[in-house]
C-alpha cells in the first residue's frame, strides 16, 4: 500500500486501510478480508485484497476523477467471537457496547481484546466509512461449484443470501452406559443425531435452502456415560428472508418435537439474523459489462456465503465479482484459483474503473 502512494493506517477494529492522499475527491472503496477459518485455504478473502492492490497499481497511469481506498477487513469470518463481519460493521457504524461486551471461549471480551491488541475501542466512531465514498467493490472466490460447472471464470453477484445462526441445546440425563437400559435412557446425543438427519433431509428437499449443523459439544463426553447434554449449531441460508425464517422455525420445531417424544428438554439461542442483501442494480449491470469487455460471458448469481459487501451495501452502493473456485472447494487447504481467472478479474476491474470514471 505504501509503495502505491496510499496513506496506511489501522482503525479501532483492526482494519488495515490504504487511503488516497488527495482527500478532496470522491473515493471508491475496494477490499476484502484477511482473517480466515481453522484449517483454511489461501485465497478466501486475501485474494480480494491483492486484486485491489493490483487495480490501484494498474490505474496509476489513468486520470481517474476519484481516489481508491484499499481495505483489508479484519474478522470477517467471526471465528473468535462467533460473530462475523466485525471489520465491515465498524465502517458501517454498527459497533455498540453490546457487541463490544461479547466474550470469546476464554472469557475475554471484544473490548478487552481490542485494547490488548494496542487499539482503542473508544475511537470506533473514527472507523466509519468516509462520507465521500460513493461505491464499494469486492472481489472474492465463489467458494462453490457453480462457475466451474458453467465453464466460466467470473460472475457478477446480484445478491447475498441471508443467514440465520442458532445455538440449540439438547438436555437429557447422563448415566452409566452399562447399568441404564436402552428404554430408560434420555440420550441427548441420540436426539441431536436424529435432528441433524432431519435438518439435512429438509434442506435437500427445500429449493434454494441450505442448512448445516457444523458444531457439536457433547457432555460429559465420556465413552462410558450416556450423553446428558449436547450443544449444536444451526446455520440456515436462503436468498429469500421469508423462506429462511420459515425454514429456521420449522427446524427448531422439529428439535422440540424430537425432545418431547424422547422426554428431553431443549432450548434455542439466536446468534445471528442477517437479512439477504441485494447489490446495487446499477453496479451489477456495470460489473456485467466489465466482465463482457474482458472477453468473458457475463453471468449473474446469488452468493450463498456471507461477505463484507452485505454489510457495506447497507450504507453505500456495492458490487461483487466472483472468481471460479476449482473443484468448488473453500474453507479447506485445497482451496485454489486459476491464474488465468485472476488475469480476467483484473481486466474486468480495470473496465469497471473506466465505467465509473465516465459516470463521474
Amino acid at each position: 500500500m505504501e509503495s502505491l502512494g496510499l496513506q496506511v493506517s489501522v482503525d479501532a477494529m483492526g482494519n488495515l486501510r490504504g487511503s488516497p492522499i488527495n482527500r478532496e475527491i470522491p473515493r471508491l472503496l475496494i477490499g476484502s478480508h484477511i482473517d480466515t477459518v481453522p484449517n483454511a485455504g489461501a485465497y478466501d478473502g486475501v485474494l480480494g485484497v491483492l486484486l485491489g492492490l493490483a487495480l490501484v497499481d494498474a490505474c496509476r497511469p489513468m486520470e481517474l476523477p476519484f481516489g481508491i481506498e484499499l481495505m483489508a477487513f479484519s474478522e470477517e469470518e467471526g471465528v473468535r467471537f462467533r460473530l462475523p463481519f466485525l471489520g465491515s460493521r465498524a465502517l458501517a457504524g454498527d459497533v455498540n457496547s453490546r457487541l463490544l461486551s461479547v466474550r470469546d471461549a476464554n472469557g475475554i471480551s471484544m473490548e478487552e481484546a481490542i485494547f490488548a491488541f494496542g487499539l482503542n475501542p473508544q475511537q470506533m466512531e473514527e472507523a466509519r466509512l468516509s462520507d465521500d465514498t460513493f461505491a464499494f467493490l469486492e472481489f472474492h472466490i465463489e467458494q462453490g461449484p457453480v462457475l466451474e460447472k458453467a465453464g466460466l471464470p467470473l460472475a457478477a453477484v446480484e445478491a447475498i443470501a441471508g443467514q440465520s445462526r442458532v445455538t440449540v441445546v439438547f438436555v437429557g440425563s447422563a448415566n452409566h452406559v452399562g447399568t441404564t437400559p436402552m428404554d430408560l435412557r434420555r440420550d441427548a446425543l441420540a436426539a441431536a443425531a436424529e435432528w441433524i438427519i432431519a435438518v439435512e433431509t429438509f434442506a435437500r428437499a427445500a429449493d434454494g435452502c441450505v442448512a448445516t449443523v457444523g458444531r457439536l459439544q457433547v457432555l460429559p463426553g465420556a465413552s462410558n456415560v450416556v450423553p446428558g447434554e449436547v450443544t449444536a449449531s444451526l446455520d440456515v441460508r436462503h436468498a429469500s428472508n421469508a423462506e429462511r425464517k420459515s425454514a429456521t422455525d420449522f427446524l427448531l420445531q422439529r428439535a422440540q418435537d424430537i425432545c418431547d417424544r424422547r422426554e428431553l428438554a431443549c432450548s434455542f439461542r439466536t446468534d445471528l439474523e442477517q437479512s439477504s442483501v441485494p447489490m446495487s442494480p446499477e453496479l451489477v449491470t456495470a460489473v456485467e459489462h466489465a466482465i463482457a469487455a474482458a472477453g468473458v460471458t457475463p453471468k449473474r448469481m446469488v452468493s450463498g456465503a456471507g461477505h463484507d459487501a452485505m454489510i457495506l451495501a447497507q450504507v453505500v452502493p456495492s458490487a461483487m465479482i466472483f472468481l471460479r473456485s476449482p473443484g468448488g472447494i473453500s474453507h479447506h487447504p485445497d482451496e485454489s484459483v486459476l491464474v488465468e481467472d485472476v488475469e480476467k478479474a483484473i481486466l474486468a476491474g480495470i473496465n469497471f474503473l473506466e465505467h465509473l470514471a465516465r459516470r463521474q
